[in-house]
C-alpha cells in the first residue's frame, strides 16, 4: 500500500535508515516481492537494505526465517537483531536507541506501554474480569530485541517444545524459559499497526499534524 505516494515499507526502512546505531537492515516479505522491495530501496535511497529473506506460513516461521538468514550470510551471534513489524511505520528513533541500549545492559529488550483501559476477558461472546491490576498489564508493541545467538537458541527450543505460531518473539522467549525481559518505553504513535481502513486513516492524520508548540 502507498500512502502520500510512498510504500509503508518504506516508511518503516526510513526509521531505521535514518538512525545511526543501525548498521543494516533486512526484510523478510512474501516469495516473488523480493524484486520489488529492492526497487523500492534504490527508489527512496534505503542504503541500509542488505538483504531480503523469504517468509513463511506464520510469523514465527518468517522471523525464524529472517534470522536464520543473518546466521547464514554471516551475522555473528552477538550482533544485536531489532525484529520489528513492517505495518509499524511510526517507530522513532528515542525507541530504537533504548531497545539497543537496553539490549546491551541486559540481554533483552520489549517495547511496550503500560494499560490505561480497563482489560477484560472476552469469553463465549461474553466479557469476564482479569485478575489482574491494569497497571502490570503490558500493550507491547515492536521491536522486540536481543542477541542474534539468543534469537536463534529460542526458535530452536521452541520447535523442540513444539511450539508453533507464537504472535511475537517476546512471547515465545517468555515461553521457551526467559522471564526476566526488560520493558522500553513505547508509544501511542508506535501502537498505530497498520491493519485495518480506519488505522490508514490515523496514520494519513499522524504524518500530516503538527506538535503544539506549548507542549512539552
Amino acid at each position: 500500500m502507498c500512502i502520500d505516494n510512498c510504500p509503508v515499507i518504506v516508511y518503516t526502512m526510513q526509521s531505521f535508515q535514518f538512525h545511526p546505531e543501525i548498521d543494516a537492515i533486512a526484510v523478510v516479505c512474501l516469495p516473488g516481492w523480493n524484486v520489488i522491495l529492492r526497487a523500492y530501496a534504490n527508489q527512496y535511497n534505503i542504503t541500509k537494505l542488505k538483504w531480503v529473506f523469504d517468509g513463511g506460513d506464520s510469523n514465527q516461521e518468517s522471523i525464524y526465517n529472517g534470522i536464520i538468514g543473518l546466521k547464514k550470510v554471516g551475522c555473528s551471534d552477538n550482533d544485536i537483531v531489532l525484529v520489528h513489524d513492517g505495518v509499524r511505520p511510526l517507530v522513532d528513533s528515542r525507541i530504537i536507541s533504548q531497545n539497543i541500549s537496553v539490549c546491551k545492559q541486559f540481554g533483552y529488550a520489549v517495547t511496550g506501554l503500560a494499560c490505561k483501559e480497563a482489560i477484560m476477558e472476552l469469553v463465549d461472546d461474553r466479557v469476564i474480569e482479569i485478575d489482574i491490576p491494569r497497571e502490570r498489564l503490558v500493550r507491547t508493541q515492536t521491536p522486540h530485541t536481543y542477541a542474534l545467538g539468543t534469537l536463534i537458541h529460542a526458535h530452536e527450543k521452541a520447535k523442540e517444545s513444539g511450539i508453533t505460531n507464537t504472535v511475537a518473539s517476546c512471547m515465545l522467549v517468555a515461553m521457551t524459559g526467559v522471564r526476566d525481559q526488560h520493558i522500553v518505553e513505547g508509544s501511542e504513535k508506535n501502537g498505530l499497526k497498520l491493519t485495518r481502513p480506519q488505522d490508514v486513516d490515523l496514520f494519513k492524520a499522524l504524518i500530516h499534524s503538527e506538535p503544539e508548540s506549548w507542549m512539552k
